[in-house]
């Protein structure tokens, strides 16, 4: 009896995101058609970074 293949579909990205295609290679790197810099900045713009939160709650505390 024949395997059915699987259809892939494309994720639901961000509209800013859109076209972002990531495969890893049979020697585990990560190979993407986006510059590393511009994923960085898209998180750093829509993410909240909860250590980065904690370290300047822990800042001002220090300060007073």
């Amino acid at each position: 009896m024949a395997k059915k293949k699987t259809k892939i579909d494309k994720p639901d990205v961000h509209k800013d995101l859109e076209g972002l295609d990531i495969k890893i290679n049979e020697f585990g790197e990560i190979i993407t058609n986006y510059k590393v810099d511009a994923i960085n900045e898209f998180l750093n713009e829509n993410v909240d970074d909860k250590k980065l939160r904690v370290q300047e709650s822990e800042a001002r505390s220090e300060e007073e």
